[in-house]
């Protein structure tokens, strides 16, 4: 009885010892053709950023693990003016990119970009996922890189800290902290505010000083950087939507085959649509968070977001005289 036990045990053993080798085997077995780095700004936990890492998921699934895409986030690989210089040559392969430093290569990219363009979220999305949207990707060609997906980045509106901005009105005199951008600073001006620039770490102090009176960004921004501590008034006018873009450098594209090419664009658009998905919940998160510590949602109505749009629309002839039949299709179309 004793040998039958002890033959047994070998066997096991000997069984548990052939299918580690056969495993290792077949791990060694799945040998990467291509490891690739991605380039992100953000956090680890931040939409975009969790996006990223779904998007080099799904690749290495679906090419069975022959592409590994490793992601890099944070600004690891440097800001974005130098990531997209680096795509250019190669040196980085993928990356997520905010159109506002597009369109310093890219002129025509202003006009996604132009504020009250845009009804609301699903109007530009319609437009970002049809026709239109597909020509403005194919624009990148042109600088050496391949655009494969749109994915959000949210709505920006005003917030203030002594004085509701309910109407164009509300907005004289007021000074406003806007990002450092030719476009935002005459966007303000032409609402009738005088706007400021400063780090985005220093707005917090620029309001408790008196230095500003108002700020704009979006709500996942508005909350996670307690602005809403020192700016209680958030309005709802959602001036710009930027979308952002996922971008692979072309000479990367040109080494893969047809096939990658095209599993790598289907993920693409998969990983936008989770993107997109992370974006709503974060925003409505953050809104849910500052409105139960007590502050202030305003709406203004369709009126008077009709006067934002008015006061603004010499801004449109400023940066895009040269593609106001994109702005025209934009406005004008069925999308809406």
């Amino acid at each position: 009885m004793k040998k039958k036990v002890a033959s047994a045990v070998v066997f096991l053993v000997l069984v548990v010892l052939i299918a580690g080798c056969l495993g290792k085997r077949k791990a060694a077995e799945i040998i990467p053709e291509y490891v690739f780095t991605y380039a992100e700004n953000q956090a680890e936990d931040y939409p975009t950023t969790m996006g990223a890492k779904k998007f080099s998921e799904l690749v290495y699934e679906r090419t069975n693990g022959k592409i590994i895409i490793q992601i890099k986030s944070g600004g690891e690989l440097g800001e974005e003016g130098q990531v997209i210089r680096q795509m250019q040559f190669g040196g980085i392969d993928f990356a997520r990119i905010s159109l506002t430093t597009m369109s310093d290569v890219i002129p025509r990219m202003n006009v996604l970009q132009m504020p009250y363009l845009y009804e609301d979220s699903e109007h530009m999305w319609r437009v970002l996922d049809g026709e239109i949207g597909e020509e403005f990707l194919g624009l990148f060609t042109a600088v050496d890189l391949v655009a494969l997906s749109w994915y959000d980045a949210g709505a920006r509106s005003f917030y203030s800290k002594s004085k509701r901005i309910r109407k164009l009105e509300d907005l004289q005199g007021m000074v406003v902290r806007v990002q450092e951008s030719a476009l935002m600073k005459d966007m303000v001006r032409a609402l009738g505010g005088i706007p400021y620039t400063n780090a985005f770490s220093a707005v917090y102090s620029a309001f408790e000083t008196g230095k500003i009176d108002a700020a704009e960004n979006n709500w996942p921004s508005y909350e996670s950087t307690g602005h809403w501590k020192v700016a209680g008034y958030f309005t709802v006018d959602e001036h710009t939507r930027v979308p952002e873009v996922q971008l692979c450098s072309a000479r990367t594209w040109k080494q893969l085959s047809t096939e990658y090419q095209d599993i790598i664009r289907e993920c693409a658009r998969e990983s936008a649509l989770y993107e997109r998905e992370l974006w709503n919940e974060r925003e409505e998160e953050a809104r849910r968070k500052v409105l139960e510590q007590g502050c202030e949602e305003i709406l203004p109505d369709a009126e008077e977001i009709r006067k934002f749009q008015e006061a603004v629309e010499p801004i449109y002839e400023k940066y895009c005289s040269d593609y106001m039949d994109d702005i025209n299709k934009i406005k004008n179309s069925s999308y809406k």
